[in-house]
């Protein structure tokens, strides 16, 4: 609201004769009189042509603004970027993938207070695009309802066997080792993405579209109704005619979002083995959110959380599967058996309880999602490490991990880059036992943090995956899957530890024990620190440069700092 006269914080653009240029722009955009008495709804599209996930995201957009004037709204589409992380792998594109999530933060915050919009629909639908817009929108705290894009159907190959991207990533792989023929890299290539939506698998984007609905920000069903199924029409269509009530309301973001929420979103991801980027973005929002929320605590849910739902990279199941067993809110009821693993009180976007939005759910399928009497583990998918490498924690989806590698001692073979260790695995000069060390690939190294599931993928498809583990302070796509450690932090370009490993040293890994370790004494560790050369400097100008400069560490959500703070005098 604006001061207490106002009934709407779009008042401020239409209302009082001096407002009467401001009313000749919006006549010129198609509003009528009677529109100035109505709630003013932006519509937050990240509809591009270049990304699947986002392809039918203006055709979404049209279905939202018709049931925000049902409703008694006057809504306005705005737009904003998305980067396909699919398409920006392996080179250096994918140094814009993280960055991006900020620019699609402040775009969101930019429009919602330029226009002075009384509420928000906002429809993203892949990795970064929905935790830029989360943290937008809890950053700007008006009333706000997200609705993605939905999930695409698996492919099949010619035999029928259910496949998804990662399927051609590691195909690659196996093409290289020769376990595979061009003619079947090329079928897994023309077959894997028979559709628009957001990846079919448990990856990064589909973990952030679930996670919204335990935040409590999404209607039920969010995360799983597939893109292309009657039901998504049905949920936008809601998603409409539900802001224009919270605005009446007076419902905000920040009174959903609270530390309870987010540890049922963490309570959520850890149970189905989400993508680990979800730890880096849900803090990250949490922050906008003003709540101090620790890494550490992940752990803490972690121990209390069964594993009951393995999806795709860690099985055969894909996002369908999980709809037709229950979706979230089945795997949510299924928790709640468990004493003390939700909080079920808290309010959502239906203006009721998470407990009560999940009442009627059940679970469908038994073999996608388990019952908590009968885990994949009794610890969750999600593991925080601490140790020598990594003070200040590294994450691992444990929940794609063999259970031979849950403990692994090996030789470090070091990259001070993605494109030398891809060349190395490639090439067949990786054995079986060694660790992977892949650093200056940090939010400030990278810059940008790259995701790695080019290596990781490789290390699969040639037969390696069970046998070689991968460490890195860049992460990874929720696709990867196998003994892959990222977010090490503090990262190389941070003087962190993992910054003076030398070929041959000696790396511990115990995921059961959220350690990883390096053979060094403490005073070797900061000699060998002490002699280091500065690292290398990847970005001198632009756009990188500047986000270099500023972002955080991953154990903070690689966020941007404010370099200049005025505030009670301060600068």
């Amino acid at each position: 609201m604006e001061g207490d006269t106002a009934r709407l914080r779009s008042d401020s653009i239409k209302k009082g004769p001096e407002r009467a240029p401001h009313r000749s722009l919006l006549r010129a955009c198609g509003l009528s009189r009677e529109d100035f008495s109505k709630p003013f709804i932006g519509i937050a599209s990240s509809h591009v042509d270049i990304v699947p996930g986002h392809l039918h995201l203006h055709e979404f957009s049209q279905i939202v603004k018709s049931a925000v004037r049902e409703a008694g709204g006057a809504p306005f589409e705005f737009n904003t970027i998305a980067v396909d992380d699919g398409i920006a792998m392996g080179h250096h594109g994918m140094s814009y993938s993280l960055p991006s999530r900020e620019l699609i933060a402040d775009s969101v915050e930019t429009m919602l207070e330029a226009h002075r919009f009384d509420g928000v629909v906002c429809i993203p639908n892949c990795d970064k695009i929905v935790p830029g817009m989360l943290m937008g929108a809890v950053r700007v705290n008006i009333p706000a309802v997200f609705v993605s894009g939905g999930p695409m159907k698996s492919g099949r190959t010619s035999q029928g066997a259910p496949i998804d991207l990662m399927s051609v990533f590691e195909g690659v792989g196996s093409y290289h080792a020769g376990l595979i023929t061009e003619q079947q890299l090329n079928e897994l290539e023309e077959r894997a993405c028979p559709s628009w939506g957001s990846c079919a698998g448990l990856f990064t984007a589909n973990s952030m579209n679930c996670a919204c609905e335990a935040l409590g920000l999404a209607f039920p069903g969010n995360g799983t109704i597939p893109a292309t199924s009657p039901e998504r029409v049905e949920l936008l269509r809601r998603a409409g005619h539900q802001i224009v009530r919270l605005v009446k309301a007076g419902l905000k973001p920040r009174d959903i979002v609270t530390r309870e929420a987010i540890d049922n979103a963490f309570a959520l991801d850890i149970a189905m083995g989400g993508s680990t980027n979800t730890v880096l973005h849900t803090l990250a929002i949490a922050r906008e959110a003003e709540i101090d929320y620790q890494l550490d605590r992940i752990n803490e849910i972690a121990k209390q959380i069964p594993h009951i739902c393995n999806l795709s990279p860690a099985s055969e199941y894909r996002m369908e599967d999980l709809h037709r067993a229950g979706g979230v809110s089945a795997v949510l009821r299924e928790l709640s058996r468990k004493d003390g693993t939700l909080h079920l009180d808290r309010i959502t976007i239906t203006m009721k309880t998470l407990g009560q939005n999940i009442s009627e759910a059940r679970v469908a399928d038994p073999e996608v999602i388990r019952p908590v009497s009968n885990p994949h583990s009794h610890q969750g998918g999600i593991a925080v490490l601490y140790g020598s490498l990594a003070p200040r924690g590294a994450v691992c989806k444990t929940a794609a991990v063999d259970p031979a590698m849950m403990k692994h001692t090996g030789p470090a073979r070091v990259f001070d880059s993605e494109e030398d260790a891809s060349k190395a695995i490639l090439s067949g000069s990786i054995v079986e036992g060694d660790v992977v060390v892949i650093r200056y690939e940090g939010p400030k190294g990278g810059p940008g943090m790259r995701e790695m599931l080019g290596p990781t993928a490789a290390l699969v498809g040639m037969g390696l995956g069970e046998r070689v583990a991968l460490v890195t302070d860049g992460r990874f796509s929720g696709a990867t899957r196998g003994a892959c450690i990222g977010h090490v932090s503090p990262e190389a370009a941070a003087g962190g530890p993992i910054s003076c490993l030398r070929q041959g040293d000696s790396v511990e890994i115990d995921l059961e024990g959220f350690r990883l370790n390096v053979d060094l004494d403490p005073d070797e560790i900061e000699a060998r620190l002490k002699q280091l050369p500065p690292g290398p400097v990847r970005a001198t100008s632009g756009y990188l440069a500047r986000y270099a400069a500023l972002v955080s560490s991953a154990d903070e959500g690689a966020i941007l700092r404010q370099r200049v703070r005025v505030s009670q005098g301060e600068t």
